[in-house]
């Protein structure tokens, strides 16, 4: 009955990555959060959000501040800067103020953004701004 050894016995979980954290319609909170899992925000969200995983917007989701993490689903509105490693999808509804860089982006119609959107690695053999610009005032130099 009281064997040790027995499975139905309460452990202690490590942080488990794939865990989907959820911020429902009518929380706010101001500060940073950080997690290893995937996480949805229906509330509002004033400060820093960094995560290893996805991030999804909801339609009544705000976040002001930065965001950073590996993918991103966006419906909601967002004044802040975005970092997203791999993909960064703007639903129709999405309203984002802010710059954006990211590996890939897709844009539904409808969809509002403002701001500089970088995308993309850096290719070998494209030259950086400012040896564009360096060579462009060259070449104005010549015409």
């Amino acid at each position: 009955m009281f064997n040790k050894n027995n499975s139905n016995m309460a452990k202690v979980q490590e942080t488990d990555a794939s865990a989907i954290n959820i911020i429902r319609k009518g929380t706010e909170i101001v500060g940073e959060i950080k997690c290893l899992g995937d996480i949805r925000i229906d509330g509002t969200l004033s400060g820093k959000i960094v995560t290893e995983g996805k991030l999804v917007v909801g339609q009544t989701g705000t976040i002001d501040g930065e965001v950073i993490c590996k993918n991103a689903d966006i419906s909601g509105t967002i004044n802040a800067n975005i970092a997203v490693k791999e993909l960064l999808l703007l639903k129709s509804t999405a309203n984002i103020v802010g710059d954006i860089k990211t590996g890939k982006l897709s844009v539904e119609p409808g969809a509002n953004f403002t701001g500089a959107c970088n995308m993309g690695a850096l290719v070998k053999g494209i030259k950086n701004n400012e040896e564009k610009r360096e060579t462009l005032e060259k070449a104005q130099q010549f015409a």
